[in-house]
């Protein structure tokens, strides 16, 4: 079953059109709302979804859609409301600092960080960037 993103969908129409992942130039399918799983009246721009196709009197159409994971705003929610406190921030970019400051010093004398620091110094960074991160 090909699967795709939904680029819009007007609940109160009862429509929308989802993009099919594998790169298909146009290849945009229309999604109605007789195609979403029961119990679901709408879908949310950036959603992934799974789908059947079948060719309509105006192209391809969505069947028997399946939804594979929330759109990026409801992840976001989720992830707002399970940040770090800022007090704990705090201490934690305090720390970061300092260990940038190593970093620094031994730049500044010529010479990069050996690699275990340099990798622990990148995991540190992706960390705390993804907990600032919306």
């Amino acid at each position: 079953m090909p699967t795709g993103k939904v680029k819009f969908y007007d609940a109160e129409k009862g429509f929308g059109f989802v993009s099919i992942d594998d790169g298909t130039p146009g290849g945009d399918v229309y999604v109605p709302a007789s195609a979403l799983p029961e119990g679901v009246t709408s879908l949310k721009s950036g959603a992934r979804i799974e789908f059947g196709v079948v060719e309509g009197r105006r192209g391809a159409q969505a069947l028997s859609v399946r939804l594979l994971e929330p759109a990026q705003s409801v992840s976001v929610n989720k992830r707002i409301r399970d940040r770090k406190p800022t007090e704990e921030m705090v201490v934690i970019v305090e720390d970061v600092i300092k260990l940038l400051d190593t970093v620094e010093s031994s730049l500044r004398r010529g010479h990069y960080p050996d690699k275990a620091l340099g990798a622990k110094v990148a995991q540190v960074l992706r960390a705390v960037a993804g907990d600032l991160e919306v």
